[in-house]
């Protein structure tokens, strides 16, 4: 039943992380960015089978294979998402084509390894993935906030011009235009 919860956490956070993500929205680089992830990653460690008993070993390298997928996916995932300051110092972020490519390459690998795992006869927790997750979401995280404070820093030495355009920070895969703000 707890692999169940899992999933479950797993699932509406990802979605939830999905649809805010592929908005365009407010960066706020002084709140606890860290703090989701930290709490996924407790939640995974409390469980008692992310390790396969029978097969220790080779579920500790699967488990290693799924953190660095996690690991790699936030780091695509930040360096393809969009960057960029208004004129009144408020940094916007919002996920590019780029990013979902990151995100079907993450899921393919990911269910590559679930694969790879049921071939090799091993038992694999949700809390695997929920720990993955948690990587991924700490390292973009990671990622942005600091970004974003590079966008900041010289903005707050000198007082824009009314009037002034937006500054952008390249992402990978990015045609360069200014993402539309989107009315709530």
């Amino acid at each position: 039943m707890v692999g169940l919860t899992n999933a479950v956490v797993v699932v509406a956070v990802v979605a939830l992380v999905l649809v805010r993500q592929f908005r365009a929205r407010p960066i706020n680089t002084d709140r606890r960015w860290w703090l989701l992830p930290v709490i996924l990653g407790v939640i995974a460690l409390r469980e008692p089978g992310i390790l396969d008993v029978h097969h220790r070993a080779e579920s500790a390298v699967l488990l290693a294979v799924e953190l660095l997928i996690g690991l790699a996916m936030g780091a695509g995932w930040a360096w393809t998402t969009r960057v960029w300051t208004e004129p009144d110092g408020v940094v916007w972020t919002k996920s590019t084509k780029a990013s979902a490519a990151v995100w079907i390459a993450g899921i393919a690998l990911r269910i590559g390894g679930y694969g790879l795992g049921a071939a090799l006869g091993l038992h694999q927790h949700s809390s695997a993935l929920m720990l993955g997750f948690a990587g991924s979401l700490l390292v973009r995280g990671g990622i942005l906030t600091w970004r974003a404070r590079i966008l900041v820093a010289p903005a707050a030495l000198s007082t824009p011009p009314l009037g002034a355009s937006p500054r952008f920070a390249a992402a990978y895969g990015d045609s360069g235009r200014p993402a539309e703000k989107e009315r709530a």
